[in-house]
């Protein structure tokens, strides 16, 4: 059989919408790569990410005929994978009844060693946080959200969310001056 031939994304689209699987099979290919990555930032472990990942195409071919022709595939694809991810680590994660935190260290003004490093980095780095921490990071230092859209995501009050991002940081901080990755 033929593989299909198409000169842009926007025609591939517009023909998975259609349900025509040749089509839908060559945006997965083409996403696949960019949607396990995504994942595991959120799921440390693979095979978790790799069932996340596939969810989201799943969610992602069902809902298509939501996304707005010639809009930018990639963010709305992102949000399916981090919701999907979110979605997955919060059916598997031990949540206790949420309790607002307040941040009763005193915040520097210096840069941190944080923000002089990769992304790399920081993601081999943010396996020493634990599961909130590494979530909160995540979501507001690399993929942008607010800590309202972090605290609605999950289920934490917005104080709570600054107080996390924050001792994560100061986590990273110290690891960095610990290991000697830092240098002034």
């Amino acid at each position: 059989m033929l593989k299909p031939q198409l000169s842009n994304l926007d025609d591939l689209i517009r023909n998975c919408k259609t349900g025509n699987l040749q089509y839908q099979e060559m945006l997965y290919k083409h996403f696949y790569g960019y949607a396990l990555g995504v994942c595991l930032r959120y799921l440390i472990n693979r095979d978790d990410a790799l069932e996340a990942a596939n969810d989201a195409f799943i969610k992602a071919f069902k809902y298509l005929n939501t996304f707005k022709e010639g809009a930018d595939f990639k963010p709305w694809f992102r949000k399916i994978l981090v919701n999907t991810s979110l979605d997955y680590k919060r059916k598997n994660m031990r949540f206790n009844q949420a309790i607002e935190m307040t941040d009763t260290e005193q915040q520097t003004t210096y840069s941190s060693a944080v923000d002089q490093l990769s992304v790399k980095d920081i993601l081999s780095l943010m396996k020493n946080l634990n599961e909130t921490q590494h979530l909160v990071f995540n979501l507001y230092e690399i993929d942008g959200y607010t800590h309202k859209e972090i605290g609605e995501m999950l289920n934490i009050p917005e104080s709570s969310s600054r107080t996390y991002l924050s001792r994560a940081k100061q986590i990273l901080q110290n690891l960095l001056i610990t290991h000697s990755i830092y240098t002034k």
